[in-house]
């Protein structure tokens, strides 16, 4: 799994299970590899490349994935069925009908020796879906018993049941944001949001923000790293204020966005929100959340492995909903014509 917020590549090795009807989960052995500055930078400018040099960092990230699949297999002595792989999103346009990936699956069995399932994303586009978010059958099958799952990535997104039936959306942003504000001053990422706290809101900026014209639209929706060099960087370079008050000001627009569709979802009188990502670990993020949202909802925060690594075991579960031929995708949470059960299949030469 390699996110939105650009920080490196997370690789978890778990096991899938299903008995009488129901589907749960182990995981077993987990790692993240940093991405080297010059890797960072490439996939960060990767939505700016010609179509040639995009399909060459395409194949050259796909060999780099087999590589650190193979490591990690071997340090680990692990004995696997397959690899499920979410890839680099690259491009995210789904009002165009593409989504794009980077990481070739055939690169990445050839180098691993091991069959490989990704493009998990471009059948549901093709089905006029939004291709995103995919997390929410997680949500589904591993954390039904939770009212919200919110997932605070780089991009804010959440799950809850409507009606019977999943629905899930790109609430707007999190991570991206606040990681873009620490590479001002060469720092990889706010720990514990203790620069944020020392901070104050820009109230220019934070209004700014909060009339950004995605939150107004209807869902399914979704936002990929395009609305976001587009539309928040400006936002953010105008703004002429400390990091700490740049940060401080991010986290209060992240927060109330995330605080205002839980309440406008909210059915019940107690509400409780499971929250993953690596915004789960940002102490302050989650202080503000509570503070926004109440005495009335409980904000789970689970044990740091899960949230660092939920996203990387639903995607495995997705790859085992594809060899089984269940759906995996599901057409209340991205707005595509029908379920399915995406992902590509590739097999090592």
């Amino acid at each position: 799994m390699s996110g939105t917020s650009l920080d490196g590549l997370d690789l978890c090795y778990c096991h899938i299970l299903k008995e009488k009807g129901k589907w749960s989960f182990k995981i077993i052995e987990t790692k993240s590899v940093s991405y080297t500055p010059d890797m960072q930078s490439k996939l960060k400018n990767s939505i700016y490349l010609k179509a040639d040099e995009l399909l060459s960092l395409h194949n050259i990230y796909g060999n780099w994935l087999g590589q650190q699949a193979k490591q990690f297999i071997s340090d680990k002595k692990i004995d696997l069925d397959f690899i499920a792989s979410h890839g680099h999103t690259a491009h995210h346009q789904p009002e165009n009908g593409l989504t794009f990936q980077i990481g070739s699956g055939q690169h990445l069995a050839n180098e691993s020796g091991c069959k490989v399932i990704c493009d998990f994303r471009t059948n549901d586009v093709a089905l006029n879906g939004q291709g995103a978010p995919l997390v929410p059958i997680g949500d589904e099958l591993f954390f039904g018993e939770y009212d919200f799952c919110l997932n605070l990535g780089g991009i804010s997104n959440i799950s809850l049941k409507r009606k019977g039936k999943r629905i899930a959306y790109d609430i707007g942003l999190a991570n991206m944001i606040l990681n873009y504000i620490t590479r001002k001053i060469d720092l990889d990422y706010d720990k514990g949001g203790e620069l944020a706290a020392s901070g104050r809101i820009n109230q220019t900026m934070l209004d700014q923000l909060n009339s950004l014209k995605y939150y107004a639209l209807p869902s399914p929706k979704s936002i990929g790293y395009e609305w976001f060099v587009e539309e928040v960087v400006p936002i953010v370079d105008r703004t002429n204020d400390t990091v700490e008050n740049l940060l401080h000001t991010a986290i209060d627009h992240i927060c109330e966005k995330v605080a205002q569709q839980i309440k406008l979802n909210s059915s019940k009188e107690k509400n409780t929100v499971f929250v993953t990502g690596g915004g789960g670990l940002n102490h302050f993020l989650i202080e503000i959340l509570k503070e926004k949202l109440g005495e009335s909802t409980q904000v789970v925060v689970p044990e740091k492995e899960l949230i660092e690594f939920k996203e990387a075991v639903v995607f495995a579960l997705m790859g085992a909903l594809r060899m089984e031929q269940e759906i995996n995708i599901l057409k209340s949470v991205t707005g595509a014509k029908r379920d399915s059960s995406s992902g590509v299949v590739y097999l090592p030469a």
